[in-house]
């Protein structure tokens, strides 16, 4: 397979990445066991296909992710794009505390480049926002760390457009990255629209669902002990059995158009504009090549209008996130 991806642009202020990126939280934490060596060469596969932008975070596996896009892309920086993130703090159960303390952002972002490997950081974002913290600090911190060098552009995670709206007063924001699929649409509403009015690229996390909408997982049976999805409400037994019918309906219009679930799912979040660039995650080259192709993927416009009969905003059956795990943006903060 060669080069299947080409490149969009993020914000206004100069990013230019691959259309489609790659979520490398996986390849550390959260999905259960990994390896590796199976990760570096599914880093290199990317590379190879033209998906050269890389999305990682200081705690996706309290630093290991990190380390690991250090060791794959030693010596080949200017090929690629990688994006990472600060915010969160281990407490002393080993539980995930929002952190925006002022002090601890240039730390963050240090330690962040010694992992790495380079010098400076292409795209950085506060995972979440503290709700102690005004955004306007949060953001003059992140500016003076362009100033210096140590980051190209900024961006936010998950927040509202009132704070998008804030933000940009104090210093240009390239990319939003929220979760968004074709069972996760909220953003839609309003934090989407005012994405574009003020300029702002956008980068979907999840777009395959957290793997639901490969169509290959029917029960939360499927998935290993280990695996965090086992907590989230979505893949409950309950909510599954309604979920499940999303897939059904995805499937006939796929074998229509001689796709994949997962590539109409990746291909319909791609056809919502030319500024959305979504990561899906893998740890496996299979599943990179297979999610590569969907770029391939055209979309009419009557597709279009299935889909939006298929998953409208709402159709999922619960919460994508335990309640302790929102770490909702306050507007009003």
């Amino acid at each position: 397979m060669t080069q299947t991806t080409g490149t969009r642009a993020l914000g206004t202020a100069g990013l230019v990445v691959s259309e489609q990126g790659l979520g490398c939280a996986g390849m550390s934490s959260s999905y259960g066991a990994s390896d590796d060596d199976e990760s570096i060469a599914t880093l290199a596969r990317a590379v190879e296909l033209g998906i050269t932008f890389f999305d990682t975070a200081n705690v996706y596996g309290d630093g290991h992710n990190e380390q690991l896009l250090g060791r794959a892309f030693a010596g080949r920086r200017e090929e690629v794009t990688i994006a990472t993130k600060f915010g969160f703090r281990r407490d002393n159960d080993g539980g995930l505390q929002v952190d925006g303390r002022l002090e601890s952002i240039r730390a963050s972002c240090e330690a962040s480049l010694r992992r790495l490997r380079i010098e400076t950081i292409d795209l950085y974002y506060p995972h979440r926002l503290d709700p102690a913290i005004p955004v306007e600090d949060v953001i003059g911190a992140m500016a003076e760390l362009v100033g210096a060098g140590m980051v190209r552009y900024l961006g936010m995670c998950e927040v509202s457009s009132q704070t998008l709206e804030r933000a940009v007063q104090v210093h240009p924001i390239s990319a939003l990255e929220s979760e968004w699929s074709l069972w996760t649409r909220d953003i839609e509403e309003t934090v989407r629209p005012t994405a574009v009015r003020l300029g702002i690229g956008m980068v979907p996390y999840c777009p395959l669902g957290r793997g639901f909408l490969t169509g290959t997982i029917s029960s939360p049976d499927a998935l290993g002990p280990e695996d965090y999805r086992r907590t989230t409400p979505r893949f409950a037994k309950d909510n599954m059995a309604w979920n499940t019918r999303i897939i059904t309906a995805l499937r006939a219009l796929a074998t229509e158009k001689n796709c994949t679930v997962a590539q109409l799912s990746l291909a319909w979040v791609m056809a919502q504009g030319k500024d959305v660039v979504p990561i899906p995650g893998t740890k496996r080259r299979r599943y990179l090549e297979e999610n590569a192709e969907a770029s391939l993927v055209e979309l009419t416009a009557e597709d279009l209008a299935r889909i939006e009969v298929i998953a409208p905003v709402g159709v999922a059956a619960g919460d994508r996130y335990p309640g302790e795990q929102r770490y909702a943006d306050t507007p009003a903060r």
